[in-house]
C-alpha cells in the first residue's frame, strides 16, 4: 500500500511526510479489516485501496487550495475523499457526513484512534442544518450533478467550492445540471481532469457565486422526482 501510495503522489506532484504516509496506510488497514464485518468498500486490495481511494481523493488537493478550509464531504460513505484530504492537508476543518449511523461511528472510532480531528455526522444531507457554513464541499459517487447540487450547494458559502468527483460521463452531466447549479446559486468555473490507473477522472468544480434560495434543499423523495 505505502510503495504504491508513494508512487502515486509522486505521479501527481502531491508531497507528504512519512508521519502522513503513515497516516494514510493505518486508515487503509483499519479499513480493510472492518470491510471483513461491514460492507465499507468493494476495493480490497492493498495497492488498489493505496491508487483508487487515496490517490484519487487526494488529487483534490491539486485542483483547490483547502489549505486552512472549512470542508464538508457530503455522503462519504468509509470517508472518501474527507479523510485522504484532511490527512493530505491537516489545516482542512473536516466535517464527514453520512446518513448511515454505523459507518459514521466506525468512522468516528477509527479517526479518534489515529488522533485525528473531525466532526463525524449521522445525517441525510437535505436535513442537516450547517446552511454556508463551509468553504468547500466534496462529494465523490453520490448521485447525478443535478440532484448532487441541491445537496451539497446549501452548505458552501459564497466564494467557496463545490467539488463533484466524477467519471467519464462528467461533461454531460454538467451540462444537463446548468440550470439547477444557477438556481442553486452556483456557476461552473472548469472541469479538471486528471488519470489514476490508466483512467480518466474527472472533478467539477462548482463556484458560488450568490445565496442559495431559501427553498432549497427540498425533501429528498422531491429531488429525486422532480430533479432541477
Amino acid at each position: 500500500m505505502k510503495q504504491t501510495l508513494q508512487a502515486e503522489c509522486a505521479r501527481l506532484g502531491i508531497a507528504l511526510t512519512q508521519e502522513q504516509m503513515d497516516l494514510l496506510c493505518a486508515f487503509g488497514e483499519a479499513l480493510l479489516e472492518k470491510n471483513k464485518v461491514m460492507n465499507l468498500t468493494a476495493i480490497t486490495e492493498p495497492e488498489a485501496v493505496a491508487r483508487l481511494h487515496f490517490a484519487d481523493c487526494l488529487a483534490l488537493l491539486n485542483v483547490v487550495d483547502c489549505r486552512n478550509k472549512s470542508v464538508i464531504d457530503v455522503g462519504c460513505g468509509a470517508g472518501f475523499p474527507g479523510v485522504p484530504l484532511k490527512l493530505g492537508e491537516p489545516s482542512i476543518r473536516l466535517t464527514l457526513l453520512d446518513s448511515l449511523q454505523k459507518r459514521v461511528n466506525w468512522l468516528r472510532e477509527t479517526l479518534d484512534g489515529l488522533g485525528v480531528e473531525a466532526d463525524c455526522v449521522a445525517a441525510r444531507a437535505e436535513e442537516y442544518d450547517a446552511r454556508e457554513r463551509f468553504d468547500v464541499a466534496t462529494s465523490r459517487a453520490v448521485a447525478r450533478l443535478n440532484v448532487l447540487a441541491e445537496l451539497c450547494l446549501p452548505f458552501v458559502r459564497v466564494g467557496g467550492y463545490f467539488l463533484a468527483m466524477k467519471g467519464a460521463a462528467a461533461e454531460e452531466e454538467l451540462e444537463k445540471a446548468k440550470r439547477a447549479l444557477t438556481v442553486l446559486g452556483g456557476t461552473a468555473e472548469r472541469l479538471a481532469q486528471y488519470e489514476i490507473g490508466g483512467a480518466a477522472h474527472c472533478v467539477i468544480v462548482v463556484r458560488k457565486v450568490r445565496p442559495t434560495p431559501a427553498a432549497y434543499p427540498r425533501r429528498f423523495a422531491k429531488i429525486k422526482q422532480q430533479p432541477l
